[in-house]
């Protein structure tokens, strides 16, 4: 059977690091901000349209309204721009089944755990890790280079990130009920965690 891991992540817990070694140990295609590019090139939008909302709430209602109402923003909504946010979301959920659809891979972000809620195999998985772990990360990653920035980083991206996996869900970013397996990156090394997740893939595919 085909499957494909999705990975939802707080900043700066490793979620991307661990889904390009997951990627890496299975031999499988990886997807995190090259989905926006492909996204971008079919359907015929400038790339900077889908950066600029990747993981974004939409802009209208962003900082009126503290949690997510479901799959189905309000009537009334028709997007910032010409372009809509709305718009943008689909265009980007459409690539994330497509390649979901051509076999195995790894996906990092972007609601893909909803996204692929009927796929036969999902398996969703959720990394977080404690604020100073978090913050070493950012630091050693070069994201900003002063610790109370990397926290101030840290709790804004996880607010957006909430936000808008909060809107276009029905599920809780971050609530163990909606992943199959959450991990404390603080607790475990990367490799034993990827570890972990190929061991629960094979015994869901036996």
């Amino acid at each position: 059977m085909d499957y494909v891991i999705t990975i939802g992540r707080q900043f700066g817990s490793g979620g991307r690091e661990l889904g390009r070694l997951l990627a890496r140990k299975l031999e499988i295609p990886f997807y995190d901000k090259e989905l926006l590019l492909k996204a971008a090139e079919q359907s015929g939008i400038a790339p900077e349209f889908f950066v600029n909302n990747d993981e974004r709430m939409p802009k209208l209602i962003s900082g009126l309204i503290p949690f997510g109402y479901g799959t189905n923003p309000f009537p009334w909504y028709a997007g910032s721009t010409s372009i809509s946010d709305d718009n943008l979301y689909k265009t980007q959920s459409d690539l994330i089944k497509t390649v979901a659809d051509q076999g195995p891979c790894v996906i990092v972000g972007r609601s893909a755990d909803y996204v692929l809620r009927d796929h036969p195999c999902a398996i969703n998985v959720f990394v977080h890790a404690s604020m100073d772990d978090r913050v070493e990360r950012i630091l050693r990653r070069s994201d900003c280079d002063d610790e109370n920035k990397a926290r101030r980083m840290a709790e804004r991206i996880n607010k957006l990130r909430a936000n808008y996996y909060n809107f276009y869900t029905d599920k809780r970013w971050g609530d163990a009920a909606s992943y199959d397996l959450t991990f404390n990156s603080s607790l475990l090394p990367m490799s034993d965690i990827a570890d972990l997740i190929i061991a629960y893939v094979n015994r869901r595919l036996s």
